[in-house]
């Protein structure tokens, strides 16, 4: 049977909390029985992280919405007891309201810390894809509703079906070292997981430089191998992207016409600005 997935595409997400706000609307002080008692006010039924890559004057910051993963190996499911946590047939988690009370356990039993506890009620409460509403046609969540920049998606879609999205859209899934089988993918992960060498090319001209916009700079590794090419901006400005943290030395190689060749060793750790270039 069809399945439900939801997309996050990081590049998209800028951040304005109209997942939160919206989830918040949904739940607070709203009793939805068999899916979730009214979420408590402090709760965030799906976190924000951000990440600032890089160094003054090149930086850019990815934002990572975390909801519950909907896993199709989840942690939570075994941690539970009674029967508390169950998986349905069309993907979605969900946390009894009723036989999960007491059972504090349940939110160290998730690895994405996506499980909040309820003081008042004595229960674990998460992210329940607003199940609800899906059972009663609806179909998008609230957040995926209330996304401006379509950075939230929610697909159905069976076994054959989402692995050609996978592969057509790049998606990946957060933390899969867990190995928890999670159905919320990611498209862009690497925004927020990885890094990037950037940097700018200048020219001399007398008393004044003048951006070289069109350079051809490209990448290799360690062992000279191409790892990519690219042409600067109107500010002479280039990025290289994607690419792991801790990876070791690379080479810049800057070809101009009317100057000579230039080349920069870069020893890669975390993303970085090599500065500007003068050729």
């Amino acid at each position: 049977m069809k399945k439900w997935y939801l997309i996050i595409d990081v590049e998209k997400c800028e951040n304005c909390n109209n997942c939160f706000l919206a989830c918040k609307d949904e739940h607070v002080n709203n009793d939805w029985p068999g899916y979730a008692a009214p979420q408590a006010q402090g709760q965030s039924w799906i976190n924000i992280y951000g990440k600032e890559r890089g160094e003054f004057p090149f930086i850019d910051v990815g934002y990572l919405p975390v909801p519950c993963m909907h896993c199709d190996d989840a942690p939570c499911i075994r941690a539970a007891k009674d029967g508390a946590i169950t998986k349905r047939p069309d993907g979605v988690v969900i946390i009894d309201p009723v036989k999960s009370r007491g059972q504090k356990n349940i939110v160290k039993a998730c690895p994405y810390d996506a499980i909040q506890w309820n003081e008042a009620l004595d229960a674990p409460q998460k992210c329940t894809l607003c199940a609800h509403l899906l059972d009663d046609g609806w179909g998008k969540t609230r957040c995926v509703q209330a996304c401006p920049t379509g950075a939230l998606s929610l697909r159905q879609a069976d076994d054959s079906e989402m692995n050609e999205i996978i592969q057509s859209e790049n998606l990946e899934t957060y933390l899969p070292e867990r190995k928890t089988n999670p159905r919320v993918y990611y498209k862009n992960l690497y925004r927020f997981t990885r890094c990037f060498i950037g940097g700018s090319v200048a020219m001399r001209a007398g008393d004044k430089d003048e951006c070289a916009e069109g350079a051809s700079v490209t990448l290799s590794n360690a062992g000279n191998e191409p790892v990519g090419e690219c042409m600067t901006d109107d500010f002479g400005d280039f990025k290289f992207d994607n690419l792991e943290e801790n990876s070791g030395a690379y080479t810049l190689r800057i070809v101009y016409a009317g100057c000579e060749t230039k080349t920069v060793e870069v020893e890669l750790t975390q993303s970085v600005y090599v500065g500007t270039i003068f050729l």
